[in-house]
């Protein structure tokens, strides 16, 4: 299999030096809109970066990505780039013909009239709407397989296969309790994705309803997560499992909360008061800027911070049904702590956990274990294979009854 990565930022990064232990592929090359990023990427990879290529692309030039891939003659497109590049790269795999794998789906746009109560365009409706085409073309568009989207979903379709016989409810639940010495704010993932999911309407899935929404940072509960960070408060955010889990999994609802905390979402708040969480662009002296590149520019870079960071991140499923009869109530869930990820990968926790499940994925589809033609989540596949690599990856997971 030969792979290529578009986005060296710390996700992308994280990906190539999880990569770089494994021997399903033959060669990644990885790209950049910013080619100096590229080639640290694997540069810091030393005497492993043997199978990687550093290279530029814009991300948002189908022709050249579809280009680059018959060149490179790469065999799979991955998307480590923020959400605006989805549909671009979608679109340039396919007309490449090869497969697709990415770790956020296409943007959405809320209701016009009803922002708080109906859907606009979803999450992943520009991908899904081209499922057909890629049916035809048969290739596999295996898409939302991050950590969240992506080993949450995997989590859920584990559940439903093999620990309940009847879903009740399916709850994505994460929290951490990560702080950053030396900063008062400074978010732990890409500030402009965490714009873009936490202002947005959040989606909630009723089996009698469908899809609708709420409004932001809705329906507040405090969840206990496991292995020492203890309770958070979780508010609804949109996030592309509640587009996601119905397609492929028996439940009477799916929502997502995330533990934002009170000054997270105040200062959240304050960037929606401010306009300053518009991707529209506006006239300043000396050109026009978007005000949330500008914000995104203002903070440090994400991926910078692992040294400063102290504390675990949790990610999981939370699912109430019954088995055999019995109500019963599980968290599936996966910590990283920042300093093991940080001594072993030199990645911070929350890029590196994103990170290696995209890398599990293709391990799957380089094997022949996981595979299909369509626009596919993680859901829709065999989650014990996956499971087993995380364990086999050196980073287990846990369950626990509730």
């Amino acid at each position: 299999m030969r792979v290529l990565l578009v986005g060296a930022g710390g996700v992308g990064t994280a990906i190539t030096r999880i990569a770089a232990r494994r021997s399903f592929f033959d060669h990644m090359v990885v790209t950049d809109y910013d080619l100096s990023r590229a080639e640290a990427a694997v540069a810091a990879l030393g005497g492993d970066g043997g199978r990687f290529t550093a290279l530029r692309v814009d991300a948002s030039d189908r022709a050249a990505v579809a280009a680059l891939i018959a060149e490179q003659r790469c065999d799979i497109l991955v998307n480590a780039t923020d959400p605006r590049f989805v549909m671009p790269l979608f679109d340039a795999a396919l007309a490449a013909g090869v497969d697709y794998l990415d770790m956020a789906m296409s943007l959405s746009s809320p209701h016009p009239e009803r922002p708080y109560e109906e859907c606009g365009v979803k999450l992943g409706d520009g991908q899904f709407e081209r499922a057909a085409a890629w049916e035809e073309a048969g290739r596999l568009a295996l898409v939302g397989v991050g950590v969240e989207p992506g080993l949450s979903d995997v989590f859920a379709r584990y559940a439903a296969d093999e620990l309940f016989d009847e879903i009740e409810e399916i709850g994505v639940r994460d929290g951490a309790n990560l702080t950053v010495e030396g900063y008062d704010f400074a978010p732990s993932f890409s500030i402009w994705t965490t714009i873009e999911e936490c202002l947005n309407p959040p989606v909630i899935w009723e089996k009698d309803r469908g899809w609708f929404t709420t409004a932001p940072f809705s329906e507040p509960e405090v969840f206990d997560f496991p292995e020492g960070i203890g309770p958070v408060e979780c508010v609804n955010v949109e996030h592309e499992e509640v587009l996601l889990i119905p397609r492929w999994v028996e439940s009477r609802r799916v929502t997502f909360k995330y533990g934002l905390g009170e000054e997270f979402i105040e200062t959240l708040k304050t960037l929606h008061r401010l306009g300053l969480d518009r991707t529209d662009k506006v006239t300043v002296p000396g050109g026009d800027v978007s005000p949330r590149d500008v914000v995104a520019a203002c903070l440090p870079d994400p991926a910078s911070l692992g040294e400063l960071m102290r504390g675990k991140t949790c990610a999981g499923t939370w699912v109430k049904g019954t088995k055999g009869g019995a109500p019963r109530e599980v968290y599936l869930y996966h910590v990283v702590d920042n300093q093991w990820s940080m001594r072993e990968y030199g990645s911070q926790a929350v890029v590196w956990q994103t990170a290696i499940n995209p890398v599990i994925a293709l391990e799957l589809v380089a094997g022949g274990v996981w595979s299909g033609a369509g626009v596919l989540g993680a859901e829709a596949l065999d989650p014990r294979p996956f499971l087993d690599l995380l364990v086999a990856y050196g980073s287990p997971w846990g369950m626990r009854e509730q």
